[in-house]
C-alpha cells in the first residue's frame, strides 16, 4: 500500500513512519508549511527524518489557505466573544482537507495518509461508519482533536500509534536509531498566541461590567479573556474574588461575576458531527468533555425544536463552559460526536 506520512519533525510522526516503513508499505513523507519561510519550525528536522529511513518527502505551502480559513476563524471568534479553538479548524479543513488534495494536485498518489495521533480506528462493518477512539496513551486523548472530521476523511486516515504508550514510542525511535527520540516535544503547528492577528483598528478598550450591567471599570480589549478567567484584571473584589463569567461580542462587554456564577446544568451546542453514529433518536446519554482537558461527566443530549442546535443536560452541574470550544461527547473510549458550545445556563453567556 502507497502511504503518505505526515512529518512533522518530531518523534510520534517519525515512528509512525519508520512502523509503516518495516510492515512493507511505500512511504512518502509530506508536511505542510502554513507560515513564510524560515518560519516553519522543524521543517529541517522532517527533511532528516525521511533521509534516514530513505523516503521521499515533499513539502506543501498552504500559508494563504491557513491565515484565510484558521486565523480568520480565530479572529470572527475572539472578536464575537468566543473562545477559538485554532487546532480543531485546523485538522477539519487544513491538516485532513485542504493538504491531504494540494498532496494529490502534486501528482504524489497515495491510498491512505497517516499520522502519529495518539487515536484509535476502525470501521464497524455492520453499519459502515468509521469509528473514532481513545488512544491507548493515557495522557493523550487526541481523539478530541479529530472527532469533528467527516467519515469521508476518516477512511482515509491511518494512526499507527493508537494502541501505542509514549513510552513505548520513544523506545522504538531509539532502538530504530531516530534521532527524534531525544528530541524535546514540539508544540503543534496549529498553536501559539493568534491574538497577535488582530489589529488595533480591530478591537479595543471596553467595559469590565457586573452581571446586572453596571461598570466596574474598562479592559484592554475583550479578545484578552475567557470564561473563567481569574488573573489579570486588574479589578478590586470587596469580597471574593472576581471572574469573567461573559463575553458580550456585540457591546464589547467583559461581565464579571463570582465563581458560583461559572456553574452550570446544562449548554447549548450548534450542529453536531455525528461519529460511530448516524445521527441517532434522542435523548442520547453519553460522557460529554467541555475541552481538552475535561475528565468528562454523564449528560444527556436533547434536540432543540425549531433550529438546529441540541441541549445538553449535565448529571453534575460544570464549572465555565466556553462558548467557542469543542463539546465532545463518548460512550467509554468511543467518540459519538462532537459539536462547538453556543451557550451556557449562565446568565450572560
Amino acid at each position: 500500500m502507497k502511504i503518505a506520512v505526515g512529518l512533522s519533525g518530531g518523534v510520534d510522526s517519525s515512528v509512525a513512519a519508520y512502523l509503516l516503513k518495516k510492515q512493507g508499505h511505500d512511504i512518502i513523507g509530506v508536511r505542510m508549511n502554513l507560515f513564510p519561510e524560515g518560519q516553519n519550525t522543524d521543517e529541517d528536522d522532517a527533511q532528516k527524518v525521511a533521509d534516514y529511513l530513505g523516503i521521499p518527502f515533499h513539502t506543501i505551502s498552504l500559508e494563504k489557505e491557513y491565515r484565510e480559513k484558521v486565523i480568520g476563524y480565530m479572529k470572527s471568534e475572539y472578536l464575537s466573544g468566543r473562545t477559538p479553538n485554532p487546532c480543531i479548524i485546523c485538522n477539519r479543513y487544513i491538516k485532513f482537507g485542504l493538504f491531504l488534495h494540494k498532496v494529490f494536485e502534486a501528482g504524489l498518489d497515495f491510498d491512505m495518509f497517516a499520522t502519529g495521533h495518539y487515536a484509535m480506528l476502525s470501521k464497524d462493518e455492520s453499519t459502515g461508519r468509521y469509528c473514532l477512539r481513545k488512544g491507548l496513551h493515557s495522557d493523550k486523548d487526541q481523539a478530541y482533536f479529530l472527532s469533528i472530521l467527516t467519515q469521508e476523511q476518516l477512511s482515509k486516515i491511518l494512526f499507527p500509534l493508537g494502541e501505542m504508550e509514549k513510552s513505548d514510542v520513544k523506545k522504538i525511535a531509539d532502538q530504530a536509531g531516530l534521532f527524534t527520540a531525544g528530541k524535546k516535544e514540539s508544540q503543534d503547528l496549529c498553536s501559539g498566541d493568534y491574538r497577535k492577528y488582530i489589529s488595533p483598528d480591530e478591537s479595543g478598550p471596553g467595559n469590565f461590567v457586573d452581571r446586572d450591567g453596571r461598570i466596574l471599570g474598562r479592559h484592554k480589549g475583550i479578545e484578552n479573556y475567557t470564561i473563567g478567567q481569574r488573573r489579570g484584571l486588574g479589578l478590586s473584589s470587596p469580597g471574593e474574588p472576581y471572574y469573567v463569567v461573559g463575553l458580550d461580542g456585540d457591546s464589547g462587554n467583559v461581565i464579571i461575576g463570582y465563581n458560583s456564577d461559572l456553574l452550570s446544568s446544562s449548554m447549548t451546542v450548534g450542529e453536531i458531527n455525528w461519529g460511530a453514529l448516524e445521527k441517532p433518536d434522542l435523548p442520547l446519554k453519553v460522557q460529554a468533555k467541555i475541552r481538552y482537558r475535561d475528565e468528562g461527566v454523564e449528560a444527556v443530549i436533547r434536540e432543540k425544536t425549531g433550529e438546529d442546535r441540541y441541549l445538553v443536560e449535565f448529571s453534575k452541574e460544570r464549572r465555565a463552559v466556553t462558548p467557542g470550544q469543542l463539546a465532545v461527547f463518548y460512550d467509554k473510549d468511543l467518540v459519538l460526536g462532537a459539536a462547538f458550545i453556543e451557550a451556557s445556563d449562565i446568565s450572560g453567556n
